[in-house]
């Protein structure tokens, strides 16, 4: 009797640890969710893919420091996201890892790019642009409405993009890298500034580039000064504007001061008033940037930024100078993936070709370019 009893007072403990067990596991799991749909974006900025490490390797060879580069990623484009990301990665021995932004549509080629190629090694994180965040802040010309790019609004969104970073690059696809882009990630920021970029008024610009067409290089050239909006901002028209190709963000200050909302205020009003210049209509993404970060951002080394390689097909700057660059910017209309565009061998040493044979690069004495 005395024995029986025992054998079920240790079945009820054991019953009651299952019970705990399986308590303390339905928490766990009831945690989780909730933590899932907290970092569920409303913006549409989701997560698809993700590579946590690399190797063992690799990952011994480079330093613990993590840093976060954010580059947007459009299928007609997806060559250039490719060699720049190539050219981060072998000029730094850090732990980048690139936040991929891009369209549902363009996934799996890109996915197919990066494991088939010698590109198998980066740490990556794929996520999916929502165009529609865009409804009502952008104005589109029903005529023209496939040359708006939802891509191009990227990097007013980046805090959703690195929620737990704090401090991320944003780089556009048509640059390539050559150096470490720990000095970049390094770029001191003052206090109070959610972001360094590099004056278009520069010392590097007006001494070695040979100035445009317009006031491409003050806010006049982006702003309509004419509407009664911006002049009440008594924001100088000839302040020197800056590029946003290439930036610096510091996300802790970019959350406080509600960066993305203000960016977004800003786009709703040229819906309603048309406050951007018509004088570089193009140019979509940097007034509102121009507005926010009136005198109040940080600047990164121009070499850091030499930009307007894009601009023509002519070579505005010297080999010696574009070999001394620390990065390398094609804006402009003429891409280094294009038929004509200058230093595009510089750009190609980087470029990693697609193995599916969907993107080609375009050369003047070829149909497309072929793997050597």
């Amino acid at each position: 009797m005395t024995l029986r009893k025992v054998n079920i007072s240790i079945l009820i403990v054991a019953v009651v640890i299952f019970l705990l067990v399986l308590h303390r596991n339905f928490l766990g799991l009831s945690d989780f969710l909730k933590r899932e749909l907290s970092d569920s974006n409303p913006l549409g900025l989701q997560p698809i893919d993700f590579i946590p490490a690399a190797p063992q390797r690799l990952a011994d060879e480079r330093n613990d420091k993590e840093i976060s580069v954010v580059i947007a990623a459009s299928d007609e484009r997806l060559g250039g996201a490719i060699a720049a990301m190539n050219s981060i990665y072998r000029h730094t021995r850090s732990n980048v890892v690139f936040h991929i932004v891009t369209m549902n549509d363009t996934v799996d080629h890109l996915r197919l790019w990066l494991s088939n190629t010698a590109l198998k090694n980066l740490r990556y994180r794929i996520l999916d642009f929502d165009p529609r965040v865009l409804d009502g802040k952008v104005q589109v010309d029903p005529q023209k409405a496939d040359t708006l790019k939802p891509l191009t609004f990227v990097r007013f969104y980046l805090p959703n993009l690195v929620p737990h970073a704090e401090k991320a690059i944003y780089v556009d696809d048509d640059i390539i890298v050559q150096d470490d882009i720990l000095e970049l990630y390094n770029t001191p920021l003052k206090p109070g500034h959610a972001a360094a970029f590099s004056d278009d008024c520069d010392s590097t610009t007006n001494k070695v580039a040979v100035r445009g067409a317009g006031n491409q290089y003050n806010y006049i050239g982006f702003l309509d000064y004419k509407k009664e909006t911006i002049r009440k901002l008594a924001m100088k028209a000839n302040t020197c504007s800056f590029n946003p190709g290439v930036f610096v963000a510091n996300l802790t200050e970019w959350k406080l001061q509600n960066i993305t909302k203000q960016l977004e205020k800003w786009m709703a009003l040229n819906v309603a008033e048309e406050l951007y210049s018509r004088t570089l209509a193009g140019s979509i993404t940097t007034p509102p940037l121009l507005i926010v970060f009136y005198k109040q951002h940080s600047s990164i080394d121009p070499m850091w930024n030499v930009r307007h390689l894009g601009s023509s097909a002519g070579k505005r700057y010297s080999p010696q100078f574009v070999k001394a660059a620390k990065l390398l910017h094609w804006n402009g209309h003429f891409k280094p993936w294009g038929r004509t565009a200058s230093y595009a061998e510089v750009w190609e040493k980087w470029y990693v070709p697609d193995p599916t044979g969907k993107f080609s690069l375009i050369r003047r004495h070829s149909e497309a370019y072929e793997a050597k």
